[in-house]
């Protein structure tokens, strides 16, 4: 690209930077909206509730899909019909549909109205079916003049208009022997058609001669259904029957008031994130840097504006992981500034060094990041709703790091090379006699210490070992099965009278305070309660502290089958994300013994990450399986940084003994390694201390996994592939004095 052509792609891209800033902020009139009012929002920000639902579909015969596929479509209308906007029904698994209701604050009533079977029959007084629900096209409410309040009023289908002029034909005949009760627990008239639903009579008119017609009518004497039971009941008909019968094993009710202040609070330490990267970036590589921040701002637009227009759910999970990827996006652009002033080492040009470090850089940055890449899809296929809002921003900010790094940074860094004022050491972040300003100076001999390092692993994981046989791990309600709740008590009170107050459901909950000032209570138990038994409790709190009406602030409960769901999807997450990295080095760099020395490493972060958990009883839970697979992904991601500058050095030192090239190699990706920590804690810190204590889990496996990933790829990779290659590397002279060594050794010192 020629001189002329960058600064307008360099004017175009700072254009719409600012632009995209601005609008994000304030919008365009009516025309376009801010970026708040664009992005949609997850339950956990906006309130509502979400239900998942487990299908006992072993009676249905062998075409599961079908059956889930229509009990899908049916939820689909009942939901739709209870008139909640932008509610979500999806199939997860095999047998497990998961409904969201944002907005909905009534969870036990919205899922019972989602659950029921609502089979609508009209029988004869003797039980004989007439026909069912399936034979009515539509229902809807309309006031009852003659009995006050409403009706409801039913159309037929042409084959139910037909069954319904048989069944009052019957009816009207008087033949009939009733068997059925009515709502009062006496028989119904032998002339009645009656009208149930589920199990319950909601209506038995009687009938005088055959009715050839088209619709009906519900109603009910004394006073008709109100508006509500009329809304209700219409709504289940026009839903029709389940194929399947549905148990609530999961389900959740957020508030709006927690979820928009975890927004706020996770907003502004995002903000303040990005600025401490955008400084240390300044700080370290000068101009430089500055390229890197004008990347980074471009980027984080980019991320959004990708989410409004994919309609794409942001929750707090995926708000964590916008704000890591900030760190991890810096990555690629410090891989591309360490290979230029390399080069500006090595007494080249600026222009040289540019042409040369972007060149050189290239292949590890695609690798380390498609590497990711395959972490968080594999974290978005697997994983569960909120994971799955953590996977997928994630994987927009890995493709969008691609980019800006590949692309934009490329523009300004060569507008900078070419350019009379900052073509020089000072705005590459270099002292005048071509050392950088900030750099990593020492040597360690790594492969020399690699025993060392092995045992301070062995002996993390034994220890941690040890705690989990001993104390045991500290699994989260949604591991065990349990129950959740959060309540507004309006003042502080006592933990111990709160615990005595529920004492009659047998819970043995765990209370803990929440709020700035601990005016909320915690209610955590194993047990896993139900809507309606979540109910019971609150009111039970209800009429000893007379909460308001909005108190409960969330409430979650986990059957204990989806704790064990959760923890066989974990193991297969990492399984299946180590073998597609493992595929993917194969093909990169040509051999295996790159790709087991990588895995290994992530082996090695997963126990050490189990072993700290352990060791600290820190909480394993639905996060923390968010938290391993982007603990994998970052791994691997420093170690195809290490690998490959191994992989270019074995090219072009081809005479320098192994251990020597490994070691050059990880001291020469050393600085690079540290930015990328520090620039990733950097954003997490914030998020770290200002955010809820739910968002903060997402938070402790990640920081763990920034510090043993950064580990495993500098002492303990690098080591291991030494040891896979040793025996290849050896000269023949050095293979004849190892074999001596061995054999003075083997006899106390003395030679044969």
């Amino acid at each position: 690209m020629k001189n002329n052509k960058r600064s307008v792609a360099g004017a175009l891209i700072l254009l719409i930077t600012v632009v995209a800033w601005y609008v994000s902020f304030f919008g365009i009139g009516d025309k376009v909206n801010n970026m708040a009012d664009q992005l949609k929002y997850g339950l956990d920000i906006n309130g509502g509730v979400y239900v998942l639902l487990e299908a006992d579909t072993d009676a249905k015969g062998t075409d599961k899909t079908k059956v889930m596929e229509q009990t899908k479509t049916v939820l689909e209308k009942r939901v739709n019909a209870m008139g909640v906007s932008e509610a979500s029904v999806s199939i997860e698994g095999q047998d497990r549909i998961r409904v969201e209701m944002p907005g909905v604050k009534d969870a036990e009533e919205a899922i019972k109205q989602i659950g029921k079977t609502a089979q609508l029959r009209f029988l004869l007084a003797d039980g004989t079916e007439v026909m069912t629900g399936d034979n009515v096209k539509d229902a809807s409410i309309a006031t009852d003049s003659d009995h006050g309040g409403y009706k409801i009023t039913m159309d037929f289908t042409s084959e139910g208009a037909d069954l319904f002029a048989a069944g009052t034909e019957k009816a009207a005949s008087g033949t009939v022997t009733p068997t059925v009760l009515d709502e009062n627990g006496t028989l119904v008239d032998s002339t009645a058609i009656v009208i149930m639903l589920d199990d319950e009579v909601v209506s038995a008119p009687t009938v005088s001669q055959k009715i050839n017609s088209t619709s009906c009518e519900i109603f009910r004497g004394s006073g008709g259904f109100s508006q509500e039971e009329a809304s209700s009941t219409s709504a289940l008909i026009r839903g029709g029957a389940l194929p399947a019968t549905l148990t609530e094993i999961n389900s959740s009710v957020e508030t709006a008031t927690i979820g928009a202040d975890a927004l706020v609070k996770s907003v502004k330490a995002g903000a303040i994130g990005l600025v401490i990267v955008m400084l240390i970036m300044v700080i370290v590589y000068g101009v430089l840097g500055l390229v890197a921040d004008i990347a980074l701002l471009l980027y984080v637009q980019l991320i959004l504006w990708l989410m409004a227009s994919f309609g794409t759910v942001l929750t707090l999970p995926g708000i964590a992981g916008i704000i890591l990827s900030i760190g991890m996006a810096v990555d690629s652009n410090v891989i591309i500034f360490t290979r230029i002033r390399e080069e500006i080492t090595k007494g080249k040009s600026v222009r040289v060094a540019v042409d040369m470090g972007f060149r050189s850089a290239l292949s590890t940055v695609l690798d380390s990041q498609t590497t990711t890449l395959i972490a968080s899809i594999v974290l978005y296929l697997i994983g569960t709703s909120s994971v799955k809002g953590f996977a997928l921003t994630l994987m927009i900010g890995t493709v969008c790091s691609i980019v800006t790094a590949v692309f934009v940074t490329q523009v300004f860094v060569n507008l900078l090379a070419d350019s009379r004022k900052f073509a020089n050491n000072k705005s590459f972040g270099m002292n005048e006699d071509g050392t950088p300003k900030v750099a990593w100076k020492g040597h360690i001999g790594f492969v020399a210490k690699r025993k060392v390092l092995y045992t301070i692993s062995i002996a993390i994981m034994v220890i941690g070992l040890g705690f989990g046989i001993i104390k045991g791990f500290n699994y989260g309600i949604d591991f065990t099965g349990g129950t959740m709740m959060q309540i507004e008590m309006g003042e502080k009170v006592d933990i111990d009278e709160v615990k005595n107050t529920i004492s009659e459901y047998d819970l043995n909950p765990t209370i803990v305070y929440a709020g700035d000032d601990k005016t909320q209570v915690v209610i955590r138990t194993i047990k896993a309660l139900k809507s309606d038994e979540r109910s019971q409790v609150v009111k039970t709190l209800d009429d000893k502290y007379n909460l308001k009406d909005d108190a409960v602030l969330a409430s979650e409960e986990f059957g204990p089958t989806v704790g064990k769901d959760l923890r066989r999807n974990a193991v297969k997450s990492i399984i299946i994300a180590s073998l597609c990295m493992l595929v993917y080095i194969r093909f990169r760099f040509r051999t295996w013994k790159y790709g087991l020395a990588a895995v290994s490493g992530l082996i090695h972060d997963v126990l050490i990450t189990l072993s700290l958990y352990a060791i600290f009883g820190f909480t394993i839970n639905n996060p923390f399986i968010a938290g391993i697979l982007t603990v994998v992904g970052y791994s691997i991601n420093d170690t195809i940084v290490v690998f490959d500058r191994i992989r270019e050095n074995t090219k072009f030192y081809k005479r320098k003994q192994n251990a020597e090239l490994i070691d050059d190699s990880v001291n020469q990706t050393l600085s690079r390694s540290i930015m990328t920590s520090l620039t990733t804690f950097a954003v997490m810190l914030p998020l770290f201390f200002l955010v809820s204590s739910e968002l903060r889990q997402f938070l402790i496996p990640l920081m763990i996994g920034v510090f043993v990933g950064t580990y495993s790829s500098i002492c303990l990779c690098s080591p291991l592939f030494y040891e896979m290659t040793r025996k290849d590397s050896l000269s023949k002279y050095a293979e004849q004095k190892e074999k001596a060594d061995r054999a003075r050794k083997g006899n106390n010192g003395i030679v044969k």
